[in-house]
């Protein structure tokens, strides 16, 4: 039996005819007549019998339409709980992202959240595969992952917003004979050392159209996942590696020169599961996402050519 079931007998109850209660729930008496048929047949007791042209509920029927009073009461709490935690501004949200998304966006999403009546984030930090970033809208109601320009888009199951289109850069010391170049193409950098990021992540197909635009295979000379790790092994000499414009916090002791001949940039979207947004919570951090994006861009979104830029 289901709620239509039972709001029906309770009405064939009220009404005294099968065609009253189909014009009070504007459907055919056919359709009432259907349901009775069905919510019978998960009864062992007869629920309506005749009287004369008129189908009337039973003692066990009359009983059931009794506690149909309850059900429709306990859904009608239930449907208001439900409305109020979606309704509730201040609810909780849980948000994941990789490293230097966490690093960019997690500080100006709790400020702009410190104020009473503001949604409660819960946060964590998520470094996986491209392709696993869709898995974690199980456990989370936002992900901030990221995918390069040429991949395959997320897929159906969620519900993704685009924050950022960052380019990446090369990344190399202050004093690197490639700092003198406005530009650096894929020949100019084929033949350095790289730093680069593990099998399976976003940044290393832009490494491998490097390659094929050069016409070589690069000398992957270290594989380190966390941006901030390779600035370090950067500045240390260890090679040049790709870095996002705007995400990355500056570093003293590098430069950033943009690649041509070849597309490099990621999206950074915030990726859900549809559902979640009917949660008001959630739309608020949502928004404060994307405010902060615009905010993360104009900060650092000055032209790189105009003077050796220092990180």
């Amino acid at each position: 039996m289901d709620e239509r079931q039972l709001r029906i007998l309770r009405e064939l109850g009220e009404l005294g005819s099968v065609s009253a209660v189909a014009e009070a729930l504007l459907v055919t008496p056919s359709a009432i007549s259907q349901q009775l048929r069905l919510l019978q047949r998960s009864v062992p007791v007869p629920l309506t019998e005749r009287q004369g042209r008129r189908l009337v509920l039973t003692d066990a029927g009359q009983a059931l339409a009794g506690a149909a009073v309850e059900v429709e009461a306990a859904l009608a709490r239930a449907r208001g709980a439900v409305e109020g935690f979606l309704g509730r501004p201040d609810g909780e949200v849980s948000v994941a992202a990789f490293h230097s998304a966490g690093a960019a966006f997690f500080p100006p999403l709790l400020r702009a959240l410190a104020a009473p009546g503001m949604p409660r984030v819960a946060l964590a930090d998520e470094d996986v595969p491209q392709e696993d970033f869709p898995r974690l809208t199980r456990e989370y109601d936002l992900v901030l992952a990221h995918r390069l320009d040429h991949t395959p888009p997320w897929p159906r199951t969620v519900t993704a917003t685009t924050l950022l289109r960052e380019p990446l850069d090369v990344a190399m010391p202050a004093g690197h004979p490639l700092a003198a170049k406005r530009r650096v193409t894929p020949k100019d950098v084929a033949d350095e050392p790289w730093i680069t990021v593990h099998d399976g992540f976003p940044v290393l197909a832009t490494i491998e159209a490097i390659a094929a635009a050069a016409g070589r295979r690069l000398h992957l000379a270290h594989r380190i996942n966390e941006f901030a790790v390779v600035a370090e092994a950067v500045a240390a000499g260890g090679g040049i590696a790709l870095m996002p414009r705007w995400t990355m916090r500056r570093h003293p002791d590098l430069v950033l020169r943009p690649l041509t001949g070849v597309r490099a940039r990621r999206h950074i979207d915030a990726l859900h599961r549809p559902e979640r947004a009917a949660r008001r919570a959630v739309r608020t951090v949502l928004a404060e996402l994307r405010r902060a994006a615009t905010v993360i861009q104009a900060r650092d979104d000055r032209p790189l050519l105009d003077a050796p830029r220092v990180y």
